[in-house]
């Protein structure tokens, strides 16, 4: 039989299959199908029609040794799928919460880490890794085998690719891999997936094309695409990214 802590909070429908285990103060939407051997921990937010596959660990505690016990949760959005053996661990101290958003999809064994941001529409891969307080944005693919380093951000509609290791800032549209990591193109079939015209993914294109031919040198860059080019959401968003990457973003191909 599957345990359910009498302190659980469980919305209408939820099914628990035998040998799950639900702890204290976790709180499951309706709907919500939380398969045999899950195991939902202390802090976990799970919200509505949900998937929780065999293995999977929802708000085990933060792998961070400045973590002393501090009350914490992690959330699960509404129709997000974990697959089997994934693991979201709480936040820390840092924001007291970890984050998985709206309509993903967490792959087998893939992690997120304590104080993680990941928002909706994100894909992460068989595997994939985020240390702790990675930020992901929407609509963000991340391929099997990807490794994040704490702190790095994730722009939107990001295609990465498979056994990739990232260390520094992705800005949003482009697609990013290789060894070491760097830009790899405009992630085309992302952006036309999602509904972009082809004139809005030149425009992202001649953006990107302005930011890489300038070397090194992405403060002139984007000082330039702010004095040439149209104020768009699009343009803004890239210019925003890039001006408020602490870490710098990824640099052009050498090769």
């Amino acid at each position: 039989m599957a345990y359910v802590h009498p302190d659980a909070k469980l919305g209408k429908d939820v099914t628990i299959e035998a040998f799950a285990f639900i702890d204290r103060d976790t709180e499951i939407g309706d709907g919500t199908f939380i398969m045999s051997g899950a195991n939902i921990r202390n802090g976990a937010r799970i919200g509505k029609n949900c998937r929780i596959f065999p293995g999977a660990v929802i708000a085990g505690i933060p792998q961070d040794l400045k973590f002393k016990g501090e009350d914490s949760i992690a959330i699960v959005g509404d129709n997000t799928t974990v697959r089997e053996s994934a693991t979201i661990n709480r936040g820390t101290a840092s924001k007291g919460y970890t984050k998985v958003g709206n309509n993903c999809l967490l792959m087998a064994y893939s992690h997120v880490a304590h104080d993680c941001e990941v928002e909706d529409y994100v894909i992460l891969g068989n595997a994939s890794q985020l240390a702790g307080e990675v930020e992901v944005d929407h609509h963000a693919i991340l391929s099997g085998g990807t490794l994040v380093h704490q702190f790095t951000r994730i722009g939107a509609h990001v295609m990465i690719q498979g056994g990739t290791r990232l260390g520094k800032d992705i800005p949003p549209f482009i697609i990013a891999g290789r060894e070491p990591v760097c830009y790899s193109g405009v992630n085309l079939i992302g952006l036309r997936r999602s509904g972009y015209t082809t004139e809005k993914i030149n425009e992202i294109q001649e953006i990107y094309r302005m930011v890489y031919q300038a070397g090194f040198n992405f403060t002139d860059a984007i000082n330039k695409i702010e004095k040439e080019f149209e104020e768009t959401p699009e343009m803004r968003q890239i210019v925003d990214f890039v001006k408020g990457s602490p870490r710098g973003i990824v640099r052009g191909y050498m090769g």
